[in-house]
């Protein structure tokens, strides 16, 4: 049964090692938990709502992957797609959280029929390999700017735009001293690191008064507040393409470069290269997006923490509905998650930029056509505070230089196309 459902091979795996590292990836990524509905609820969503919502489409999206992919990847809502969520398209745009919604909707049916027909990969190849490298790190360098802002290590100054926060608050030193905790954790290599620095943060804010902790158990809060609110109005308008479009390639960029660094470390590729059931694992994606957004959050996508499961021995879908079953129990600690606070949450955001920043060493800086537009996509992102602004400059960039350097012949058609519709939104927009 195992093997029908979930791909189990019991010659070369065992239920205990599935099991066990199914639940170390969920202690890996749990801090997602806390993280989201504090990022959601910054764009005006009931947090309580969202801490379900949360649990909810990842119990969904993992299902699938388990079933459908038989595949040991967890899904949840994403880091850095739930950052331009709210703070791209809510916060700096102006548009409501119903808006982003829509737009987060619409990409999962798109990706839903782009992995039928195949027009994936297509899509995939219009955007230079090199600048898909360099989206992790800008959206890293992001993240962690959100942390520190959050927290109070970075406040604003009329004389230089942003400066050192007051190191004489209690908050912005237990955000200081959570950094510090969760960092020695993750280079002693503790299973779920960000969980237990992001708890320990907040169980010593309580006596400085940063954390207002309620209690252990509760019924999970209602998801009424956002269920299926979605924005019909604006579904024709151009800023809803650019962030259907936006939400698309972070999410395609972001779930193949997971899924090819996982299956590379797991030696599930094969001499050609090829991903067993890589068509599957984007569906599960898909499909995770779609149900989430209609539940009321972010994108949905593969996690790159499943790695810590795979290196325990993971290899089958038994390990990522493990994970699954773990996100149900965890539905009944909302209190818990809830009661942390921004200071206990920015040590995971800005540890999670510094993951995020592994693909920088695949960008020759010595060459300066590539290095330019991916510095620019590098660079833009956390100083405009829009990680679409970052991705839209840099492939225009990229192709510029190109052309006006004489090299056009390096360029495909579909960037092309991108650039000019993008050239078009800054233009009339």
């Amino acid at each position: 049964m195992l093997q029908k459902i979930f791909g189990f091979d019991p010659k070369t795996m065992t239920v205990k090692k599935e099991v066990a590292a199914g639940i170390t990836t969920f202690l890996t990524m749990a801090y997602i938990l806390a993280v989201n509905p504090s990022i959601l609820g910054d764009a005006g969503m009931d947090r309580g709502a969202v801490f379900t919502t949360t649990i909810l489409s990842a119990i969904v999206g993992t299902a699938v992957m388990a079933i459908y992919a038989k595949l040991p990847f967890v899904l949840a809502p994403g880091m850095g797609l739930n950052a331009f969520f709210a703070y791209t398209i809510v916060l700096t745009m102006g548009y409501t959280w119903q808006f982003a919604l829509t737009a987060v909707f619409l990409e999962g049916i798109i990706f839903i029929l782009l992995t039928i027909t195949g027009l994936r990969q297509k899509i995939v190849d219009s955007m230079p390999l090199i600048l898909r490298r360099a989206i992790s790190p800008g959206i890293g360098l992001f993240i962690a700017f959100i942390g520190l802002k959050n927290a109070g290590i970075v406040s604003a100054s009329d004389a230089t735009l942003v400066t050192l926060g007051n190191l004489h608050s209690p908050a912005v030193l237990l955000a200081c001293f959570g950094i510090l905790l969760t960092s020695v954790l993750l280079v002693r290599n503790v299973v779920g690191a960000l969980l237990i620095g992001i708890l320990a943060t907040t169980i010593i804010g309580i006596p400085l008064g940063v954390t207002n902790f309620t209690g252990f158990l509760d019924t999970p809060p209602s998801i009424s507040p956002i269920l299926m609110k979605f924005e019909w109005s604006s579904i024709l308008s151009v800023d809803m393409a650019i962030c259907v479009i936006t939400f698309l390639f972070i999410d395609m960029f972001d779930t193949i470069g997971t899924l090819i660094g996982v299956s590379n470390r797991a030696g599930m590729v094969d001499e050609n290269g090829n991903i067993p059931r890589l068509g599957k694992a984007f569906m599960a994606d898909a499909v995770g997006t779609t149900v989430g957004a209609m539940l009321g959050t972010s994108t949905v996508t593969t996690y790159v923490e499943s790695a810590s499961g795979v290196n325990v021995g993971g290899r089958s879908g038994l390990t990522s509905i493990s994970s699954a079953v773990c996100f149900a129990l965890a539905l009944f600690f909302a209190p818990i998650f809830l009661a942390i606070p921004s200071e206990a949450t920015a040590p995971a955001l800005f540890l999670v930029g510094v993951m995020m920043m592994h693909d920088i060493r695949k960008v020759n800086f010595t060459d300066y056509a590539n290095a330019i537009p991916c510095f620019v996509c590098i660079s833009v992102m956390p100083l405009t505070y829009s990680i679409s602004d970052g991705i839209l400059l840099s492939l225009i960039t990229y192709v510029a230089i190109r052309i006006l350097a004489g090299r056009w012949k390096e360029l495909n058609i579909g960037m092309c196309i991108l650039a000019i519709l993008f050239v078009l939104k800054y233009a009339f927009l």
